[in-house]
């Protein structure tokens, strides 16, 4: 499935001008960094999006009656999520990954979390040595 949603965003991408397949064969720093941050730049806007389905404001009438970060537009919620894996995907398209190189790293990162959590995760003593291993 996530195969098939690569594909699908490939092909949107270049209605829009980003052919991730092109860069991929040509990769290009300067292209894969523009529309890597144009991809950051709309992903960060969806994130908002997705805090504006919740009472967030500390100061809004639902907060003080004990209701903040309850969500009240599920559906909405529900598609600013899928917004959300559009620009995902879009932005490990630009970092050259296909579907298959993605699972692939997610099971790495997985081990590696798993580890973390079984030796007792601490933000004071976290490096990022143990991600220095993972490889496409």
């Amino acid at each position: 499935m996530l195969k098939e949603m690569f594909e699908h965003q490939a092909e949107l991408n270049r209605r829009i001008g980003f052919d991730p397949e092109e860069l991929r064969k040509t990769f290009d720093p300067k292209k894969a960094g523009e529309w890597l941050n144009n991809y950051i730049a709309a992903a960060s806007n969806e994130l908002e999006e997705l805090r504006d389905c919740t009472y967030w404001k500390h100061w809004c009438k639902e907060a003080k009656e004990g209701r903040r970060f309850e969500l009240f537009d599920l559906q909405n919620a529900r598609v600013e999520v899928i917004d959300l894996l559009f620009f995902w995907i879009s932005m490990a398209q630009c970092l050259g990954l296909s579907a298959e190189d993605v699972l692939n790293l997610y099971k790495q990162k997985l081990a590696v979390n798993h580890a973390r959590q079984t030796d007792g995760y601490s933000m004071s003593s976290k490096t990022e040595d143990d991600n220095k291993g993972i490889r496409i």
